[in-house]
């Protein structure tokens, strides 16, 4: 259990009416999202209408409220529809979570438009940091790509593209790549020959096609018939 001097306030601001418990951080916001025990979270099984003073919620307005004045029940509502203070620890964790999400978003949808191969992760993460790129760890990652790339070509050359790669997979191990071609894009086209092989044409982001050749050449020996088709 946490203790209150390292607990961390989640707070609910509810018809007119404030409501404050102490927390542990990294429990809370998993129990938020479906795991965990809420005895494990609360540093003091207590509801405040303002716990830096100490004042206690009134069990009248808890009961009008949410029908019921029992603390641990009226904990987790809290911190179902209320709001986490986070540490500056897990603010910095989500931040890098973030930003990994946003170098593999990149590395995998955009290419170096002078050789139309994708940049390695290492060096688009360099690239974030020679520019300075602010990670919002709340914001989606669609929603932050775009400004990010304004700043990244500055240093780095990088062009999003789509493509569309045929496929001819002879009948030995057809059945195995299905499933593959599946996980690199959209399949567009499939079709199963008399001879029991397999022709297909995948749509899928432009970074991804060199690791698209390495695993079908992997899986069926070098064996495979691949042609670009288009990119858009």
């Amino acid at each position: 259990m946490v203790t209150v001097e390292e607990a961390v306030i989640a707070r609910l601001k509810t018809q007119g009416a404030n409501f404050e418990i102490l927390v542990d951080c990294h429990k809370a916001i998993a129990f938020k999202n479906g795991a965990g025990n809420i005895k494990e979270i609360l540093a003091t099984p207590k509801i405040f209408s303002d716990s830096k003073k100490g004042m206690l919620a009134s069990e009248t307005q808890m009961q009008q409220i949410f029908k019921t004045s029992d603390p641990e029940k009226v904990a987790e509502i809290i911190i179902k529809k209320g709001e986490i203070q986070l540490t500056s620890e897990y603010r910095k964790k989500l931040r890098e979570q973030k930003k990994k999400q946003i170098i593999d978003y990149i590395h995998r949808n955009g290419v170096d438009p002078r050789t139309h191969a994708p940049h390695p992760p290492s060096r688009i993460e360099a690239a974030i940091e020679e520019a300075r790129i602010h990670i919002d760890e709340y914001k989606p990652v669609d929603r932050q790509v775009s400004e990010i790339l304004k700043k990244l070509t500055a240093i780095l050359p990088i062009k999003f593209e789509v493509k569309e790669i045929a496929v001819k997979i002879s009948s030995q191990y057809a059945g195995k790549a299905f499933s593959l071609l599946s996980s690199f894009g959209k399949i567009l086209k499939q079709e199963w020959q008399k001879d029991g092989s397999l022709v297909a044409v995948i749509e899928m982001p432009g970074g991804l096609e060199e690791d698209f050749h390495n695993k079908i050449n992997s899986l069926t020996h070098g064996n495979a018939e691949t042609k670009l088709l288009k990119t858009k």
